[in-house]
């Protein structure tokens, strides 16, 4: 029987995962794959430290030694920093090899070329495990993009600011606390910055954009705000509004305008993403034809990205080179109204000067200070620039006064 020989770059949780995972589903694979899938090679930065890796396994600190292989048909990619890894993967595909990564930074910053090197060296690329972890986001726009018209990505893509925010909420804790017991449990690292500040996700959302609609946008044009500014009393009020804080990377496109932000905002218990709590990660999709469909399951972990690794590993060896389901520009149309220009319901706090706008509607007056308003993005952005201590949060769908009028009451 033939086989297909596999390069594993790092052998931190995804890395091991993905070896333990060959390991334990060997049958499972050489069923689906008519071959039997052998890992030759894996690369490591410290010799010394004891690893549970077979004898006849190529340990290496030299990428070199990888490439020099005799037969080589797989690279994945499990390491963090976005370089060298960039060049590694670009090597791995000259040399002719399908390559898999799980690093969203490095391929947010670097896909679209590596994209289109393996489409000239007639190889495919798997990158599942760089957005939500094991749940299949990138393989599902796969195949809505087939015929489906996609009009908007919604999805809680980073699973620590997730977990900060429902434990503030359900045991009512400050965002320090929340966020000691983040990484008291693994979830969060030391410096939490790329998760609490929205750069997690903003990767992510880059990665999306580029596969729902074609192209990214500048990335400087688009609104990255973190959850710091949550406190306990803003959830406390949230919640006696039926509503919850989630931090969500939002993507839609109109006939001239591309719109990603990825920010806290509030959803009512009819949005898809109300129920989404702790580590969880879910996308909601929007296509003209099957409508919505949300996707939810664990974002990290040894195991779940594992499954998103072993799954790409299924599709760059079964799939013949293609275009990766990137659409070129003038394949999207949707009808998603300029947002910039479009009224939302707002969560004002720290509003104590009612000299506004008179196109800002100030819908109910929750208590000091805190009101539910009405307005165009720009309005209420102007709103804050003349009231220093303002913080405002969109909410998503429709919510009416008289809902909450009756919370408020309770």
């Amino acid at each position: 029987m033939s086989v297909i020989k596999v390069a594993i770059l790092g052998f931190g949780t995804v890395g091991e995962g993905f070896y333990r995972t060959i390991q334990s589903h060997a049958e499972e694979l050489t069923a689906v794959l008519g071959k039997k899938v052998e890992v030759a090679a894996i690369l490591i930065k410290n010799k010394q430290k004891e690893r549970d890796i077979n004898k006849d396994v190529l340990v290496t600190t030299e990428f070199t030694d990888i490439l020099n292989l005799p037969q080589l048909d797989v690279v994945v990619e499990a390491i963090v920093d976005k370089d060298p890894t960039y060049i590694f993967l670009k090597k791995a595909i000259e040399r002719g090899c399908h390559i898999i990564t799980a690093n969203k930074e490095m391929f947010a910053h670097y896909g679209q070329e590596l994209l289109e090197l393996a489409k000239e060296h007639h190889v495919s690329v798997g990158y599942e495990a760089t957005v939500a972890g094991g749940i299949p986001v990138i393989q599902t726009l796969r195949q809505l993009l087939n015929v489906n018209r996609v009009q908007q990505v919604q999805g809680i893509l980073n699973g620590t600011s997730n977990f900060i925010l429902t434990e503030m909420r359900e045991k009512k804790l400050s965002f320090a606390q929340a966020l000691r017991a983040a990484q008291e449990n693994g979830f969060a690292e030391a410096d939490p910055t790329n998760d609490v500040e929205g750069f997690d996700a903003f990767y992510k959302a880059m990665i999306l954009s580029r596969l729902a609609f074609g192209e990214e946008p500048n990335w400087h044009a688009v609104e990255r705000l973190g959850i710091t500014s949550i406190t306990r009393e803003l959830i406390d009020t949230a919640e006696r509004l039926g509503l919850r804080f989630k931090h969500i990377a939002s993507i839609s496109k109109s006939s001239h305008q591309l719109k990603v932000s990825v920010k806290p905002v509030l959803v009512g218990n009819e949005h898809p993403l109300y129920h989404v709590e702790g580590v969880q990660n879910a996308v909601n999709i929007s296509s003209d034809i099957v409508g919505q469909i949300t996707l939810q399951g664990p974002g990290a972990g040894m195991y779940p990205t594992a499954s998103a690794v072993i799954e790409d590993l299924v599709y760059v060896c079964q799939n013949r080179p293609e275009s990766q389901g990137l659409l070129s520009t003038s394949e999207t149309n949707t009808a998603i109204s300029d947002l910039e220009q479009k009224e939302e319901n707002w969560l004002l706090a720290g509003l104590f000067n009612n000299a506004i706008d008179p196109s800002i509607k100030l819908i109910e007056h929750v208590e000091d200070g805190t009101w539910i308003a009405k307005g165009k993005k720009g309005e209420i952005e102007a709103l804050s620039t003349q009231n220093n201590e303002l913080i405002f949060f969109p909410i998503i769908g429709e919510y009416e006064k008289e809902q909450i009028s009756a919370r408020v009451a309770l």
